[in-house]
């Protein structure tokens, strides 16, 4: 498939003003020749053009002008696939990307699968395995801070850490595999000193980068937060304030939700999935029944719950019985319309913070924000913190190489044979390299890949 030269509209599918179709492989500039027609004294075919210059002229299909475009082309191997890359950018829209992509395919390309242009980055060296899934987290990033996460990625700060991490086991794997290879020569104290130390280093650095795991997977995916309450207490309001439009209908008629609304916020710089919900009471018909089920449903797969009181009505035998029902959960209680006579009295031994709004007017809002930054993310969010953000797949690889670098450790210390030190030791390089790509399976290739938009 790497002998293939590929294609795949690179913009995203939609009305717009432009759109870019990208060609990419070893018979790019031919595929290019095939179907550009340059105009103008400065234009030149793709093949006979210099590289990194962009040429104005038609494409055309079955000898017909399909649209006006302008063509790059790039020469390996300064190029992102480290192949000849030649980009059309054409008008957008569905119609005229669709012909200038036909036309590119009739010309001898074939159409790339999901990731494909990237994986080509990868398998030639351009970027190791870690920057390649940086890609797509730049792409689906919804805040700022996810977006500098996969920057520094991209970059390569958390790849340089793990190749250091992964130089420093291969080097002790060397010192022992050399012990093995000569059995009469006995390891000093001073030397197993040294191996006990850079081993303890690396099971330490292991440690700090797990702690990342969670801070990572939320920048990545986001936290998931249920806005529950009884029926009328401002649940859709409160959702609308914090995504700061009107995405909620919200009326003084009871029961207005009758199925749940999800919608992302960035809240001090951290995704957060608010899913409004149907409020919670005895279902008064089949339709209210499904968004109460529907609405229990969403509290199992939340992280955390904001729970809305009405601050002007006092607690109800049924609001008690919902304030303990979800104890077990993560909470913030929101006391809602303070602008109105307080009638309210919460139990004091309440187990989550206590925050004060007016959904009316937006009073409190800003205080319910940290709170919801300090439940998710406690302490300050440093610069240092973002550039090792591990992802679920890195965690599953560190956590395989500390246990066996511990097991090595732990041998080594009591003086085990060094065959059962060199084996654990193996198993740990190889793990920590499955980050990178250094060690890796087709099948592992696939399932990242996979994830990726067609023309990335």
């Amino acid at each position: 498939m790497l002998d293939d030269t590929i294609t795949a509209i690179a913009t995203p599918l939609g009305e717009g003003g432009l759109a870019v179709i990208r060609i990419s492989g070893g018979k790019a500039l031919a595929v290019a020749d095939q179907c550009f027609v340059p105009l103008g004294e400065a234009s030149l075919k793709p093949s006979a053009a210099p590289s990194h210059t962009i040429h104005f002229g038609h494409v055309v299909r079955n000898g017909r002008n399909v649209d006006e475009v302008l063509l790059s082309v790039m020469r390996a191997p300064k190029t992102f696939t480290r192949e000849d890359v030649v980009e059309i950018t054409c008008h957008g829209g569905l119609l005229p990307a669709k012909v200038v992509l036909d036309a590119v395919l009739q010309s001898g390309a074939r159409l790339a699968e999901p990731g494909e242009f990237t994986r080509r980055a990868f398998l030639s060296g351009r970027i190791d395995l870690a920057q390649a899934e940086a890609v797509a987290d730049l792409i689906h990033s919804r805040t700022e801070l996810a977006l500098q996460a996969a920057n520094d990625q991209l970059a390569g700060k958390l790849s340089r850490r793990i190749n250091e991490l992964r130089d420093a086991m291969v080097e002790t794997l060397a010192h022992v595999e050399a012990h093995i290879d000569f059995p009469d020569e006995d390891i000093t104290p001073d030397t197993k000193d040294q191996l006990l130390g850079r081993l303890e280093r690396g099971v330490a650095f292991m440690a700090e980068l797990l702690q990342t795991a969670n801070e990572g997977q939320i920048l990545r995916c986001g936290v998931r937060a249920a806005i529950i309450g009884r029926p009328n207490a401002g649940k859709s309001s409160l959702l609308n304030q914090l995504l700061g439009h009107d995405r909620a209908i919200v009326s003084a008629i009871p029961g207005t939700t009758r199925d749940t609304i999800e919608e992302t916020a960035n809240i001090r710089g951290l995704p957060v999935i608010f899913i409004d919900t149907a409020g919670l009471r005895e279902a008064r018909d089949e339709l209210e029944r499904e968004g109460v089920r529907r609405s229990r449903q969403t509290l199992e797969k939340a992280e955390f719950i904001l729970h809305v009181l009405d601050a002007s009505e006092p607690l109800t035998d049924a609001g008690r019985s919902y304030l303990a029902e979800f104890a077990g959960k993560k909470r913030i209680f929101v006391r809602n319309k303070i602008d109105l006579p307080a009638r309210l009295q919460l139990p004091a031994d309440l187990d989550g913070a206590v925050v004060d709004v007016c959904c009316l007017t937006g009073q409190g809002i800003e205080f319910l924000k940290d709170a919801i930054k300090e439940l998710v993310w406690s302490g300050e969010i440093k610069a240092e913190m973002l550039q090792v953000m591990i992802n679920s797949r890195h965690q599953d690889a560190i956590n395989r190489a500390r246990a066996a670098a511990l097991r090595a450790t732990d041998a080594l210390r009591a003086g085990q044979t060094l065959e059962l030190v060199a084996l654990d030791l193996r198993i740990a390089v190889n793990a920590v390299g499955e980050i990178v790509g250094k060690t890796t399976t087709e099948d592992l290739l696939d399932m990242i890949f996979s994830r990726f938009c067609i023309g990335k």
